[in-house]
């Protein structure tokens, strides 16, 4: 087998076909005819040449769905998901997700490029599979692939020769080839005979407007070089740049490497921002500063804490599997520490002004402006604003929230088991105010509780004692916050020094 050439991926699309049956030629034992009778995998790549080739794509969350759009525009497109509620709303041409609009979802359900099932039995009827379901946590921080399995499971039951399965969800180093691999061949089907097995990291950015899925290099490692070369070029037909890797290890590595460096530089952030605070500097004008360097120094800003799924979850999966190995990641427990201490700092930030016009935290009206985990997005996935949030109720403050993209927060507590690891204290079961629940030395069990956003207006900012901005929306009014609150604690320093000097409100940054 000849090596990778990397150059066939900078090619023009238009070449790569051609350049792709020259390659693939040379390294096996026969070679892509037209008609792709040859064998199976010739009959893939002449499909995903022509456009042809079906895709399924598993798992219509923030990841998949966007994916299944994308692919839509050049291939007939599947998606399955378990959820019948959610497969009912995609085939209305309703996304429940604002990074796709409606109008594209019903363009493609009319051209019939696009459908969407419970029905995992037209697997079969893919040629290429790609595995986008969510890879969470257990309640000792360990990863929790069920989501994976199962979906592995049902490509199982209906896998046919000539597949390319792609798993897209965040994992560890390994678990391609040594979960999904075993499993796809344990009904006597053979990777390079029968199917193709890869992996390709997701990088969606939920509401980034700047980049899309097509703009956003795609890093690709099979379980075989041929898996490799294929997948490649499927994601090619749709990606400007893909970067192909010797391994699927190396893939999934990179996806982590990603957001762990991001975790810890967020990290280091946060606590340069509490020492600037304890320095009476400006975190954010000596952040600026340091950023004018051209070289050696990218800009990172503090916060309320991390959210999403990939950041306070991506590198557990990988200190995990270190420790499985017999090593300490010390700078990911440190980071981690430093980020999930970040909700209990901001509420003492807001006790403390509250203290200091003589009013107590217990009975204060507290407006938090911002549910979800980023600006200008309705994901609340992990969202700082939800630990913060109960961490106020939980010292019995009156506690409501304004997000203009979140209209309803149902929050199920027990995924904040995680914040409580710096021991704050432990919250209370409201509909069993006796038990205590998710201390951070009592195991969390489930607990539900849900709000509804209050309209933004002078009276609601007037009744509140503190307003917190956990999430810098753009659609959000700082002027009227700052003419008609009382205290603004700015977590996300969406208000500029100059705005600050001339408010009413009070406002304390970050």
């Amino acid at each position: 087998m000849v090596g990778l050439d990397q150059s066939l991926f900078d090619l023009p699309r238009t070449h790569r076909a051609r350049e792709k049956t020259l390659l693939l030629t040379a390294d096996r034992d026969y070679a892509f005819s037209p008609d792709g009778d040859s064998d199976p995998l010739a009959t893939l790549q002449t499909r995903i040449d022509d456009r042809t080739a079906r895709v399924g794509i598993v798992g219509l969350g923030y990841v998949g769905l966007p994916l299944a759009v994308e692919f839509g525009a050049q291939f007939p497109v599947v998606g399955f998901d378990s959820d019948a509620r959610r497969v009912r709303e995609i085939m209305r041409g309703k996304s429940p997700i604002l990074d796709v609009a409606d109008h594209r979802l019903e363009d493609l359900l009319g051209q019939g490029q696009f459908s969407a099932t419970g029905d995992f039995s037209q697997m079969r009827d893919c040629d290429v599979l790609v595995i986008c379901v969510p890879t969470p946590l257990g309640k000792n921080k360990e990863p929790d692939l069920s989501y994976v399995k199962s979906a592995a499971n049902a490509i199982v039951a209906n896998l046919r020769p000539g597949q390319l399965v792609v798993l897209e969800s965040t994992t560890y180093p390994g678990t391609t080839d040594e979960m999904l691999l075993p499993l796809l061949s344990s009904r006597g089907m053979k990777i390079d005979r029968d199917f193709l097995l890869a992996f390709s990291p997701e990088r969606v950015d939920p509401g980034n407007k700047q980049f899309n899925i097509t703009e956003i290099p795609k890093v690709v490692g099979g379980c075989s070089e041929l898996s490799t070369e294929v997948a490649a070029s499927f994601y090619g037909s749709i990606i400007h740049s893909v970067h192909p890797v010797s391994t699927a290890r190396v893939a999934e590595m990179s996806k982590l490497l990603e957001n762990t460096f991001r975790l810890v530089n967020i990290g280091l952030a946060n606590e340069m921002a509490l020492l600037a605070r304890h320095l009476h500097i400006n975190s954010h004008e000596a952040i600026e500063a340091a950023a004018t360097k051209p070289f050696g120094f990218m800009p990172f800003y503090p916060g309320p804490g991390v959210g999403g799924h990939c950041i306070p979850l991506d590198p557990q999966y990988l200190s995990w599997k270190a420790k499985r190995e017999g090593f300490d990641a010390r700078f990911i427990t440190l980071a981690e520490d430093v980020n999930a201490a970040m909700p209990k700092r901001i509420v003492e930030m807001v006790a403390n002004a509250l203290n200091d016009d003589k009013k107590a935290l217990n009975g204060s009206r507290v407006l938090i402006l911002g549910a979800a985990y980023k600006s200008d997005t309705d994901d609340t996935r992990h969202s700082p604003a939800i630990a913060i949030l109960d961490l106020l109720r939980d010292r019995h403050a009156e506690v409501v929230y304004h997000d203009p993209l979140v209209e309803r927060l149902d929050i199920d507590l027990s995924e904040w088991a995680e914040w409580r690891a710096v021991k704050a204290p432990p919250a209370v079961d409201r509909r069993n105010p006796h038990v205590r629940t998710l201390s951070g030395e009592i195991p969390a069990r489930r607990r539900y509780d849900s709000l509804t956003s209050v309209e933004l207006t002078a009276s609601e900012l007037e009744r509140a004692d503190c307003v917190v901005i956990v999430t810098a929306h753009e659609d959000v009014d700082y002027r009227l916050v700052l003419e008609h609150a009382k205290i603004v604690v700015d977590t996300r320093a969406a208000i500029s020094p100059a705005q600050r000097a001339g408010a009413k409100a009070r406002v304390i940054a970050l």
